[in-house]
């Protein structure tokens, strides 16, 4: 049976929205014959986030050392046995309960296609949503468009929206070690060697909350910043250079 997984990482403190997470995801109605697995790792061995949730069968928990979002997304692939993969944050929803089934059906429909997005609505703690300012055109994204974005300072999706081939995912090495703006370096990497699409539908609730880790001050220190950006950055445009381009296997 084809299995969409869904990767949250999570860290003591920072659960406090997990179980609503859980019941959004448990309500996914997904197209006939596929199923769901939610791997849920913490970023730490202390156990108590991975209570705020059931343990059904499609729920993979565990914990490591910690070392950040990216290491706990990465410690928690190693479980990952779907053929598509969608990270959601451990407080951020999704908007529909067809969400999941929309990625699925754009890359069924479209086997040459390594991941697609969506567009992002921002909720706020009046329940008041608000879309991203640069989101593309629904369609077929240009190989550059996403990286020509990150080079304006203007990235023009969020990273948290991309359903990819979990081999795509593996083959580009993942989220790579940086503090933050790991989900759109993997974007920008996986944009660099296949094609993707751009919804037409949101796929994403990002909730604004101020423990959030991008309302922190480290978050926003300039250098810090610059030196993310410009390392994922520099690394797509070296992949984009080869000319190399992946495919799904048939």
């Amino acid at each position: 049976m084809p299995t969409i997984t869904v990767l949250t990482p999570v860290h003591e403190g920072g659960h406090a929205y997990l179980h609503e997470l859980y019941e959004c995801l448990r309500g996914q109605k997904l197209p006939a014959g596929w199923r769901l697995e939610w791997i849920v790792q913490e970023d730490g061995r202390t156990g108590e986030p991975l209570r705020a949730v059931p343990d059904p069968p499609w729920i993979s928990k565990g914990t490591g050392r910690r070392g950040g979002a990216a290491q706990a997304r990465t410690l928690g692939l190693a479980r990952a046995t779907g053929t598509l993969l969608r990270c959601v944050d451990a407080d951020d929803l999704l908007p529909a309960e067809e969400t999941l089934a929309h990625d699925i059906e754009v890359l069924e429909a479209r086997p040459a296609y390594g991941w697609t997005v969506a567009p992002c609505l921002d909720l706020h703690p009046d329940g008041r949503l608000e879309p991203g300012p640069y989101d593309p055109a629904p369609g077929p994204l240009p190989r550059r468009a996403l990286l020509d974005g990150a080079g304006r300072g203007a990235f023009p999706v969020v990273g948290t929206t991309m359903t990819a081939r979990t081999d795509l995912v593996r083959l580009v090495g993942g989220w790579p070690a940086l503090p933050a703006f790991e989900d759109a370096a993997l974007l920008l990497c996986c944009a660099a060697v296949s094609r993707g699409w751009m919804q037409s539908e949101p796929g994403l609730l990002y909730r604004k909350h101020p423990r959030q880790h991008t309302a922190s001050a480290a978050f926003h220190d300039a250098e810090e910043t610059r030196l993310r950006q410009q390392i994922a950055i520099t690394r797509a445009r070296a992949l984009t250079a080869t000319g190399w381009h992946w495919t799904p296997p048939a």
